[in-house]
């Protein structure tokens, strides 16, 4: 009987797992529950359905390529194959692929980034900054080949020619776009000669136009100083770059005819304004001149002296009697006043009272009136005032 240590019995089912075709490439579909995304760039989660689990190990070098974020809960269907962890004696699952189970990836990508770079108040207006009315600069960032630029120079040149176009060519489509776009975005702004920023490509399929739907670019755009208008496919799609971009366009073309006005039309406008100025300016002038007239057939300057010496001078008079007659009675009126209080005061004054016979008892100093007998003492000294005169007193007996 042979004994097998455990190291040669867990490499034994592993050679048999590896060696099953059908193990090597096989899709699983399930729930994903207990999922970590460890520094080193691996993912670790578990597949589970109503019967079972199975773990899961997706390595760095293919986690990276994912473009939506796995997450508890969500259904998926992953590609990959089976094998024994030797350390631990278990069969895991080794992912390659993974897409959503019911929604395409990039779908799910896109809903991803939208609600986080919404969260994050990206798409809020009040960072929208607002397109200048006639730029001097215009900067376009897009491919140099595709017919988007070509329509939009046309457009451009057409609508004001003379205005400047500076291109900044990149890729558009394919694995270097993103950081491509956000390069020439970088670049333009870096440079601050232009007022307006169009980027875009013309119409394609969702992963002709992924680019644009890439965090790398949403934040070059929002991070711009200059306004940007993004221009991205045709009417009916709608990308990350268009919700974060100060202004969006249904097309390319449509992005050129917003960025500058028509000149003919603009020319056009400026003449209606210069006849409309013209014509308030002559009613205004006429208006005033009206009025003029007006003042110069008026009694102030056809009879100045009647106006000054006549009706002034009667008016002058008769104010000049009605602050006399004012004044005169209300001096009576304070004079009979003032002669009842001076009667009050009199009839209320001690001076009156010692008028009729009566004095005052005070102590030397004048500072207590003796009222009471029962507060001197014999001997002590006391002045008493008359109508005429001051007596000083000794007290020599007293009563009461």
């Amino acid at each position: 009987m042979r004994i097998l240590t455990v190291r040669e019995l867990t490499r034994h089912i592993k050679n048999i797992i590896d060696n099953d075709y059908l193990l090597a490439n096989v899709w699983v579909k399930g729930e994903i529950s207990n999922f970590k995304a460890a520094s080193s760039g691996h993912l670790y989660f578990t597949l589970k359905d109503n019967a079972g689990t199975l773990k899961v190990v997706m390595f760095r070098s293919k986690s990276r390529s994912l473009i939506f974020r796995p997450n508890n809960g969500m259904a998926v269907i992953v590609r990959g194959y089976i094998s024994v962890y030797e350390r631990d004696g278990a069969y895991q699952f080794y992912a390659g692929e993974i897409q959503p189970d019911g929604t395409g990836a990039l779908h799910l990508a896109f809903e991803q980034l939208k609600e986080r770079l919404q969260a994050e108040g990206l798409f809020d207006p009040k960072h929208k900054k607002s397109l200048p009315l006639l730029p001097r600069r215009i900067g376009i960032v897009t491919s140099l080949t595709g017919a988007a630029v070509r329509d939009m120079v046309e457009i451009i040149r057409r609508r004001w020619s003379g205005l400047q176009i500076i291109l900044a060519p990149v890729l558009v489509q394919g694995e270097g776009a993103p950081p491509d776009i956000a390069r020439g975005i970088h670049l333009l702004n870096r440079w601050g000669g232009v007022d307006l920023i169009i980027t875009g490509r013309g119409g394609g399929s969702l992963e002709e136009l992924w680019a644009f739907n890439t965090e790398i670019v949403a934040r070059s755009i929002y991070n711009s100083t200059i306004p940007v208008i993004s221009a991205v496919g045709h009417e009916t799609d709608y990308t990350i770059a268009d919700f974060v971009a100060d202004a969006r366009a249904a097309t390319p073309s449509a992005a050129a005819e917003m960025a500058v006005p028509d000149k003919r039309e603009m020319d056009r406008y400026i003449k209606a304004l210069n006849s409309r100025l013209y014509s308030a300016l002559h009613e205004k002038t006429a208006g005033y001149k009206q009025r003029l007239n007006t003042c110069l057939t008026g009694r102030v300057f056809t009879r100045p002296v009647d106006v000054i010496c006549g009706t002034r001078q009667q008016s002058l008079d008769y104010l000049s009697h009605r602050l006399v007659q004012v004044t005169t009675n209300l001096a009576g009126k304070e004079e009979k006043r003032l002669a009842v209080l001076a009667g009050q005061l009199q009839a209320l004054s001690p001076l009156a009272t010692l008028a009729r016979g009566y004095s005052i008892c005070t102590t030397p100093d004048g500072k207590h009136v003796i009222s009471d007998a029962a507060s001197v003492a014999i001997g002590e000294k006391l002045v008493v005032q008359l109508q005429k005169g001051i007596l000083d007193c000794i007290v020599e007996g007293r009563n009461g």
